[in-house]
């Protein structure tokens, strides 16, 4: 069990860095909701290690030690790692699953970017259904069919930060967009990341996020009636709290280098009480035929691991791959450092 003081921090931490979340987690029975709480805490910490520390390559490192110690049974001293540590007992949660997030955040560390709209939702089925996986496994959902749904709502919701966020990514030097979708419209991504503009073009780009995201939003849907019933609303209202973020996107015109698209508060308690009709509404309907509708290819690998109860999975050959490149590159920048400092001696 999650110690209250554990569980409390990451509550605080949640309330302030996760509104969205937040929001949609009061929906939940505490029993999920708790235990979600913690395990987007520890989520959110691994995405702040290295969205927001200069040192990418050293954060993500320091996140696989992190995650190692947890999975040993010997969390570090604090708050969200006792708390997942604690998750990952209770839950029986499977190592792919968080280490499919690490990949992820190994990628941003490398700076990777992605070819086609396919390199995109892998990019997103690590930081985002992951994370949905998880959220299955704390409910006690391990149906293929309702982890494959769950897959989508993650991949459409990251979609719908990428959207949201191009001109704040472009700043600091990222790109999320598919690289062939530049290529078609001519546009050079160098040129584009010095002087981010809401051409035409971009603005055809972000819509056509919005639109994949939307479709995904639409088949998750089918996934929601699969899950517990006291779960359903905080679902639901995940689902239409990111998507109100593309339907703002929307209204701007899909331009989101000017300004950041942003829902109200009035707008989220809607969207809440949108989710309960819809639960209790869902209570006589019958189940739709797209709860059964294949995973996306870039999920099928979560899919799997979710659906078996066991935390013993061996890391995958790419993230190992992955996290040989940064501990090389860190190894080549202590050379760096130590060569500096001999020269100065």
């Amino acid at each position: 069990m999650i110690a209250p003081a554990d569980l409390d921090h990451c509550r605080e931490a949640i309330r302030h860095g996760s509104l969205s979340f937040h929001a949609a987690s009061r929906l939940l029975p505490a029993r999920v909701r708790d235990p979600a709480l913690a395990l987007y805490a520890f989520c959110r910490l691994a995405d702040d290690e290295v969205d927001l520390k200069a040192e990418k390559v050293e954060a993500v490192l320091r996140l696989r030690d992190r995650l190692d110690a947890v999975y040993a049974g010997q969390p570090q001293n604090a708050a969200p790692d006792r708390a997942f540590a604690a998750i990952v007992e209770d839950f029986q949660m499977p190592r792919a699953l968080p280490d499919a997030l690490l990949e992820g955040l190994a990628w941003d560390a490398e700076g990777r970017r992605y070819d086609t709209l396919s390199d995109v939702r892998s990019y997103s089925a690590r930081v985002a259904s992951a994370v949905g996986a998880m959220m299955c496994v704390l409910m006690g959902v391990r149906d293929a069919d309702a982890l494959a749904r769950a897959c989508d709502l993650g991949v459409a919701m990251q979609l719908t930060n990428i959207a949201r966020d191009v001109g704040e990514d472009a700043l600091e030097n990222r790109i999320y967009l598919p690289l062939d979708w530049l290529d078609e419209a001519g546009m050079d991504v160098e040129d584009f990341l010095a002087s981010p503009k809401p051409t035409k073009a971009l603005r055809k780009m972000v819509k056509r996020l919005v639109m994949e995201a939307n479709r995904l939003y639409m088949r998750s849907e089918a996934g929601v009636g699969a899950l517990p019933r006291g779960c359903r609303p905080g679902i639901y209202a995940a689902r239409f709290i990111y998507a109100g973020i593309g339907g703002q996107l929307t209204a701007m015109g899909y331009d989101s280098i000017s300004a950041r698209a942003r829902t109200s508060k009035a707008q989220k308690i809607g969207w809440l009480g949108q989710s309960m009709l819809l639960t209790a509404a869902g209570l006589v309907m019958p189940r739709s035929p797209v709860l059964y509708a294949k995973p996306l290819p870039e999920v099928q690998f979560l899919v799997s691991a979710a659906a078996r109860s066991t935390t013993a999975t061996s890391r995958s050959d790419t993230l190992i791959s992955v996290l040989a490149t940064l501990e090389a590159r860190r190894q080549a920048q202590r050379e760096r450092l130590t060569g500096r400092r001999t020269g100065l001696t």
